[in-house]
């Protein structure tokens, strides 16, 4: 994805990221550790603050092509019962048909359609999530955060993303008016990820 520029006000020219460096010793298939990885949200709340929160259960693949980005795909399914907002009647006033409605609809899920490398270490990933049933698609900004094999022999990668969504576009619309104007619950939530995955054997 080239940044376009005019030279002499005639010629076009077109910048391109750097290519960085070739990480092909990283290609094949990853899973998703949950117990080092972090899926999590945060939401304006009252027009004061932010509530955060995350889910704690949830499987993930990763199918990386170093040499070739544009290769590289996902797929993440999240239970949405394991939504963890450090306030125990949030969260199940989240799991109602008020939010997530989690006994009717209880996964969600994003599956990528194209992925590409902007930068040295930074890669852009476009997929579909699925809230309720409904499927929208969003842009995912991703850093890689390095490589290794962890003390039980096992290889590790990293990477950290993040993106926002409005949530009431999967259906999400619940909210309430504030004395002093304004809503309860901000429309835009942002999504961070950080995600240590394991090479299959």
């Amino acid at each position: 994805m080239g940044i376009f520029g005019r030279r002499n006000d005639t010629t076009a020219t077109v910048a391109t990221p750097a290519a960085g460096p070739d990480l092909g010793h990283l290609s094949g298939d990853w899973a998703i550790d949950p117990s080092h990885s972090r899926i999590g949200f945060a939401v304006r709340h009252a027009m004061v603050t932010n509530v955060r929160g995350e889910f704690t259960e949830y499987d993930g693949r990763l199918s990386l092509d170093g040499s070739d980005p544009s290769k590289s795909s996902a797929e993440l399914v999240i239970k949405v019962a394991s939504v963890d907002t450090n306030q125990a009647q949030r969260d199940e006033h989240l799991r109602t048909g008020d939010f997530f409605a989690a006994e009717t609809y209880p996964e969600i899920r994003f599956r990528s359609t194209s992925a590409e490398r902007i930068g040295e270490d930074t890669y852009r990933m476009t997929g579909e999530l699925t809230i309720k049933d409904t499927t929208k698609p969003v842009v995912l900004d991703l850093d890689y955060t390095g490589h290794a094999t962890d003390v039980y022999g096992a290889a590790r990668v990293g990477f950290e993303g993040r993106t926002t969504v409005d949530r009431t576009e999967w259906g999400l619309t619940y909210n309430a008016a504030l004395e002093t104007g304004g809503v309860l619950i901000g429309e835009k939530v942002k999504l961070t990820f950080d995600i240590s995955a394991v090479k299959a054997a």
